[in-house]
């Protein structure tokens, strides 16, 4: 049988569209639809497709918009990777947006006076656990090969909801309200505060016209207005900022430069499944969803909670693996293949039983370099 593809887009960004038409038949009207984490978000990339913009325009409207309605999670001062899809040539492209270290980053400056780790809320609230952000570098590079809609056009949507505000929404109200590290910080609280000092609530009205102002100038400048001027030094002088500061400077931001890549594929089932290579945690999904091949949760329907095990059950195998093996490999061996093969699939799928055990712990695949125990704690993003 035929294997489809199926892309994943780490901005959240899904499009389908109809089958080619025979010389017998009329050209159907397209089929589109855009799946973001926020109906703002979701809404903004779909009137980009109306005007005919393509797949890449409307992932970039999408990520400007969710940068300002969901920010504790997709932030255009942070990393992505794009994963795309084009269905007239059938290839896959993979653009790496990935954060990246400072160069003045050094292996100890996690660790305090006494060589031990810094405590986690007081590591990611410092100027050190910034990275030089990549998503924006990404989306223009992808713009470039594949985008229909001039760049400028793009970014209307964000600006006028940052301008004119938007309702907070549950989700976000959450981490406004919870006892996150990052919602403790300066920034945050004050931002997400009323005049009279409490905290935002989900339906509450938030404006940000610094944040649309931003957007005018990264519509009109491109890239530069990030990478180059007064928002790159405001940059650098925050993160540089006490009691912890980071290293990083004006040619760090300047430098960055995005990655392309190949897709990594494996059969599974009648699709071909591809996902971004690392440093992405793409190849965790990919072996998820093998061990999941090996068990008959396909004969379950969405209301069998052994179905719903299951998947629980393979999200905790594989997650150990993910852990552990997976990192840059610029800088970290990760065993991608034998975290794939089929023998050591089947045999993380046998540890599935018929009751839920403690957590267990990552395998060793082929190829496997020694690594210590994972303790990261990270409340937002993904």
């Amino acid at each position: 049988m035929t294997k489809r593809i199926l892309a994943w887009l780490c901005l959240g960004l899904g499009l389908a569209s109809c089958a080619t038409p025979t010389e017998r038949t009329a050209e159907p009207p397209p089929r589109i639809f855009v799946v973001a984490a926020n109906p703002l978000a979701a809404e903004a990339g779909m009137a980009v497709l109306r005007r005919g913009g393509s797949a890449v325009d409307a992932a970039v409207a999408v990520q400007a918009m969710l940068s300002l309605v969901e920010p504790q999670s997709s932030g255009i001062g942070g990393g992505a990777f794009l994963h795309h899809y084009d269905a007239s040539t059938r290839s896959l492209a993979v653009y790496d947006g990935r954060e990246t270290a400072p160069a003045g980053a050094t292996p100890d400056m996690f660790l305090d006076d006494n060589g031990d780790p810094l405590p986690f809320g007081r590591a990611v609230l410092s100027g050190r656990a910034t990275g030089v952000p990549g998503a924006v570098a990404a989306l223009a590079l992808a713009h470039e090969e594949h985008g229909r809609l001039p760049w400028r056009e793009l970014f209307g949507d964000a600006e006028r909801t940052a301008r004119d505000g938007f309702t907070v929404s549950p989700r976000l109200g959450r981490f406004i309200n919870s006892d996150a590290a990052q919602a403790t910080a300066p920034d945050a609280r004050a931002y997400f505060s009323r005049s009279d000092g409490t905290r935002l609530q989900a339906g509450d009205r938030l404006r940000n016209p610094a944040y649309a102002e931003f957007l005018r100038r990264l519509a009109a400048e491109g890239p530069d207005a990030l990478y180059r001027g007064p928002t790159a030094q405001r940059i650098v002088e925050r993160t540089g900022a006490g009691p912890l500061p980071g290293t990083m400077t004006l040619d760090d931001l300047a430098d960055y430069r995005p990655a392309k890549r190949e897709s990594l594929c494996r059969a599974w089932r009648i699709y071909l499944l591809c996902v971004p290579p690392p440093p992405s945690s793409g190849v965790a999904l990919v072996q998820a969803m093998l061990i999941l091949e090996r068990t008959d949760i396909a004969e379950r329907g969405p209301n069998d909670p052994l179905a719903w095990f299951l998947f629980g059950e393979a999200s905790r195998l594989m997650y150990p693996d993910r852990d552990l093996y997976v990192g840059d490999p610029a800088f970290a061996d990760v065993p991608v293949e034998g975290l794939l093969d089929p023998a050591y699939v089947a045999a993380r799928a046998r540890l599935i039983g018929e009751r839920a055990g403690p957590p267990p712990p990552a395998g060793t695949p082929a190829g496997a370099p020694a690594g210590a125990r994972d303790s990261r704690l990270e409340p937002a993003g993904a």
